[in-house]
This record gives structure tokens, sequence and C-alpha cells, in this order.
């Protein structure tokens, strides 16, 4: 798909991941284990610990020099070194013991990491504080019960020490809860975007969106102003001229000669006509649903197209309208451009997602930035879908296009 589809265009929305739709499902990561949770949870306190003492030897050493301007950019330098090392060490830690995924190219500023750090080691040494007190709360639960084996506690005292210990226990375990979770959430903000870089790449996001899709929209208007001026009206300048010549010839053999043509030329013109009415909107995809429609691609194209369709239930319009372009489009940049021999179509449902996927056995090359495939990425983007081209010279062609059905 040369024209108008070598290399690979993608737009990531905030759509599923980890499922590859037409090959075999990743496995799902399994939470971790209780017991890789409370080795990573004491770990924690190890590395929180060497966090307070970073700050307290290697801040104590580096004051001076943070506070004097000619030494400050040095010093700080020197510090963030050691931070971020110890940083990634908790980055290792989440990842190993509680199955945390993170963006691996993303690098948190300086001030965010100093943050974490500090507020790790307090919240590690806090939890190293609530373990040891539950520890010792297991020694004396355990002293109670060898008192009440000897008969050496009455049963207002037995009561009384059950009712504490319960209330200490509750308290220690909600404790560790909450930091364990307060541990969680500050990992996720240093080793990935905030919340509020989230919002603010959503925004910048959909206003790329949008413009793309005014562009999309100008170009789709052009090129059916083009279809209509260079095709369909020629054709009917020369329908006007031969039956011009039909009325004004005296000849009945050669009026008759031209009235076959003139009605050769209708015919065509009907045939392109309803091409260009498919290609701006085919009447078959509201009234028959996407699996006819595609059915209608099949059957104009000049190449054999194999299409596998298993979708179950309803579609979304735009979801449904989006889908069909693709897979139009597609198909006819393999039949004009890719000397392919022949395409298959695969158009799958799986949980939320309509994933299709349009692949030919062309020369590949295909250019993802043409005017064609940058439409059908503007169109994909702007349901907060995947698009995705791969063609590498030599082919094949593939074009893949995930859409959120909800």
């Amino acid at each position: 798909m040369q024209g108008d589809s070598a290399g690979a265009a993608v737009h990531h929305p905030p759509g599923p991941v980890g499922r590859d739709h037409f090959g075999e499902d990743d496995r799902a990561i399994p939470p971790a284990s209780w017991p890789r949770r409370c080795a990573g949870t004491f770990l924690g306190c190890l590395t929180a610990l060497l966090g307070c003492l970073y700050f307290l030897v290697v801040g104590t050493a580096l004051g001076p020099f943070l506070l004097w301007p000619l030494t400050r950019f040095s010093a700080l330098g020197i510090l963030m070194t050691g931070a971020r090392r110890l940083t990634s060490l908790e980055r290792t830690r989440r990842a190993v013991f509680f199955d945390d995924r993170f963006p691996e190219h993303y690098t948190a500023p300086g001030q965010k990491v100093l943050h974490y750090l500090a507020v790790r080691s307090y919240t590690g040494l806090m939890c190293g504080v609530v373990i040891a007190l539950l520890g010792f709360g297991i020694v004396l639960a355990g002293l109670l019960v060898r008192g009440t084996a000897r008969g050496s506690l009455r049963w207002d005292e037995l009561l009384m020490q059950v009712l504490l210990g319960g209330v200490l226990l509750f308290l220690d375990v909600q404790g560790l809860r909450s930091l364990a979770a307060l541990d969680a959430r500050i990992a996720r903000e240093c080793f990935g975007p905030s919340e509020q870089e989230v919002l603010r790449r959503r925004i910048d996001e959909l206003a790329t969106s949008r413009a793309a899709v005014v562009r999309a929209v100008d170009a789709e208007r052009r090129r059916i102003e083009r279809d209509l001026h260079d095709g369909i009206q020629q054709r009917l300048v020369a329908l006007g001229m031969l039956l011009g010549r039909a009325r004004r010839g005296r000849d009945p053999g050669q009026a008759d000669t031209l009235l076959r043509q003139a009605h050769q030329e209708s015919q065509d013109l009907l045939a392109e006509l309803r091409e260009v009415t498919w290609r701006v909107y085919p009447s078959a995809l509201g009234t028959l649903g996407l699996k006819e429609a595609l059915g209608g691609v099949s059957e104009r194209c000049g190449l054999p197209v194999r299409t596998e369709f298993d979708v179950i239930g309803e579609l979304p319009q735009p979801v449904e309208t989006a889908a069909y372009f693709v897979v139009s489009e597609s198909v006819t940049n393999a039949a004009k451009h890719s000397r392919a021999t022949a395409v298959s179509v695969r158009v799958m449902r799986r949980g939320g997602v309509l994933a299709v996927q349009v692949r030919d056995d062309g020369e590949g090359g295909a250019d993802p930035m043409g005017s064609g495939l940058s439409g059908l990425s503007s169109r994909v983007a702007a349901l907060d879908g995947l698009f995705r081209v791969d063609s590498p010279v030599g082919g094949p062609t593939t074009i893949t296009a995930e859409l959120p059905c909800a």
C-alpha cells in the first residue's frame, strides 16, 4: 500500500494493554502473593533506613555547599546522584515484590525524586515501628496464653487483655494497610506521570486529535469535490456530447452507434456515482450493518479479499463507521498501489475493543503520513483508538486499528 499508506504510525489511547487481539492473549499478571508482599514490606523498612541515613550523612555534609550559591549546583548534583540510585532501588523493590509496572522512559524531575525519597524514608520508618509494635503484641499475646494456661489470670483480667489486644491489633493492621497504600501511591507519582501531567497530556492529545479530525474532514471534502469534478462531471459532459451528436446526425446507423455509446457511458457514470457515494457513506452500513458493508468492499475490490468477522452484539455507530473506512481505505490502497495478489481482513470484538486488521502480500513501503492513512489515523484517534501501520519494504503490509466500544 504505497500510495497512501514504510514504517509505523501509532496513536496510543488510554485503552487496554497487555493483549494482542490477533494473536494469543497475553497472560494477565497476577497480583503478588502475600509472602512476597510481606518480604517487600520488610525490605522497604531497610531501604527507608538507608534513605534516612543518606539524608542525615550526605545532606549534612553537603549542607554548607548547598547554601553557598557558587557551589550549590555541584552539591545538588552530588546529592541527586545518590538520591536517584536509592530511588532506582525502590523502583526495583516495587517491581520485584509488588509486580508494579511503571513507564520505562519516564524520568522524574529532581524535586520529585527528593520529595519521594524523603516521604518514603519517613513512611518506611513508620512502617518499621508498626511492625515492631505488632511483633511486641505477638509476644504479649504469647505471655497472655501462657498465664491463662497456668491459671494465674482472673477471667475479668483475661477479658480486658483480650479486648485491649484486639483493638490494638486492629489499629496496627489498619496502620500497615494505610502505610502500604501510601507507599504505592507515592511510587506511582514518582515513577510515572502525576495526575496533573496525565491530564495535561490528555488535553494535548484531544487538541491534536481535534485538529487532525478537522484536517481529515477538509481533505475528504476536497477528495469528494475532485471525484465529482474530474470523474462524474467529465462523464456527464461526454454523455451530453454523445446525445447531441446522435440528435444532430442524419445517418441512422451512426445515430444508433452514438446512442449505444451514450447508453454505455450512462452505465459507467452510474457505476462511478455509486462508487463515490459508497466512499462518502455506504447505505448498507446503516441498513444492513458492518458485516454486509464489508462484504460490499470485498465485492468491489479487484483483488481476492478473505474476510473474517467475529463480532457478537451491536456496535456503536461511530465505531462501525470508523471500522468500515479503515477496511475500505486499506483494501483500496492495496488494490491500487501495493501490487498485492490477495488481501485478508479480520474484524474481532474482544471485550470492550473492536480490533480490525487488514493485511496484504504486496511490496510494502506504505507511508503512514500519506493523506489516506493519516486520515484513518485521525479518525481512529478521535475515538481514543489505536492505529498502527507495519509496512517494511518488500512487504507485507499490516494495518491494525483497535477501537474502544464503550
